[in-house]
This record gives C-alpha cells, sequence and structure tokens, in this order.
C-alpha cells in the first residue's frame, strides 16, 4: 500500500517547524525541504559542482557559503531562477529517495514553498500551518537578527497565507503548543481512519 503522502507549509514565522515536529514525536517520518538543501550545500553536496560552474566564489571549505549566494543573487537579478534551475531537481531526487526508502503508513513532507513551487500535486494532502499576522510578526522579529526589512523581503516571496489558506486540504493555528499537537494527533487519526475507509 502506497504511503500517504502529506505536504506541510506555513510562512515565515506560523510554527511549521514546532509542528514538523509533533509529526516526528508522533513516529512519522519528516522531509525537510530545507535540510535537504542544506545536504547538496555541505561537503560532497551535489549543488557544489554545477554551482561552482557558474559562480567559483561560492564554494568556501569545500562547501556552498550562503552568504556568498546571497550576495550574488543581491546582485543579480538572473541569479536566482538560475540556482533554482540547478537546486531544485536535486531536491525533488532527494524527496524521492526519502520516499522510496520509508516504510511509514504516513510520510510527511516539511515543504516552505509547497504551493509556490506546485509540488502540492505531489501530494495526497497538504497542512497549512498558520497564526495571526500580529503573532507571525512578533515571533520572526525576535529572531536574532532579523529586520523589519529582512521578514518584508522573506513574505514579499511568500504566497499570501490568507491564498494558502484557500489552497490547503487541513489548516492548523498555532496560538499554543498544546492546541497545535492536539491538531497534529487529530489529523494523523483522520488520516488513517480515511485512507482504510
Amino acid at each position: 500500500m502506497m504511503p500517504f503522502r502529506l505536504g506541510l507549509t506555513g510562512s515565515i514565522g506560523m510554527g511549521k517547524s514546532t509542528t514538523a515536529g509533533f509529526f516526528a514525536d508522533a513516529g512519522l517520518p519528516v522531509w525537510d525541504a530545507d535540510a535537504a538543501v542544506h545536504r547538496l550545500y555541505a561537503a560532497g553536496g551535489a549543488a557544489i559542482a554545477p554551482l561552482s560552474a557558474l559562480w567559483p566564489e561560492v564554494v568556501m571549505n569545500r562547501m556552498i557559503d550562503r552568504h556568498i549566494l546571497k550576495s550574488i543573487i543581491a546582485a543579480d537579478p538572473t541569479a536566482l531562477s538560475r540556482i533554482e534551475q540547478i537546486v531544485h531537481p536535486l531536491v525533488a531526487q532527494d524527496r524521492a529517495k526519502f520516499q522510496a526508502s520509508a516504510s511509514a503508513d504516513i510520510l510527511v513532507f516539511d515543504i516552505p514553498l509547497l504551493f509556490e513551487k506546485g509540488t502540492e500535486l505531489d501530494m495526497d494532502a497538504t497542512l497549512l500551518v498558520t497564526a495571526p499576522p500580529a503573532l507571525q510578526r512578533s515571533r520572526v522579529l525576535a529572531r536574532p537578527g532579523m529586520t523589519e526589512t529582512q521578514f518584508q523581503a522573506i513574505l514579499s516571496r511568500q504566497m499570501p497565507d490568507s491564498e494558502k489558506r484557500q489552497r490547503a486540504t487541513h489548516i492548523i493555528e498555532t496560538l499554543s503548543l498544546d492546541a497545535a499537537k492536539a491538531c497534529v494527533t487529530a489529523l494523523i487519526a483522520y488520516i488513517r481512519k480515511s485512507k482504510h475507509a
């Protein structure tokens, strides 16, 4: 029987990583898109050769330096799409490998740009983690080194929460940790019940 694929997403500061942790605590395998990118950029990672062929200066200590990459993106409007053309297929391969090797009945895919990149089409259902804008803002600005300008720049690259709410199969509001955890437990039970219905 094919595992049920749940795409987990949410804008910055909404509690997505915490919610992913609740699924992992419940014993479900969680694939993390950001962690996959880190693997690709780490020493021996598959993204190093193709990226360094375009920008040799991005490699420091045998790994991709994300700060140098960010400065290249800031200086060159075409850089981001060129990087994505290299990195996205490699991330998709990493995701496929995870899916092929996992043996659980439900797999969780933690993907920040799930809707933006159309990856929800590969999922059986999607879960949006959300919170009121004021709570989101206070969480993000409490992060070390985060500025209002950076926060607005990140938001501008993400689909508005209202649009994600319309697209998502399931929604969890992360007002409190206990409530969010209870929602995760209930959702797992609901998916298992509907799988066997």
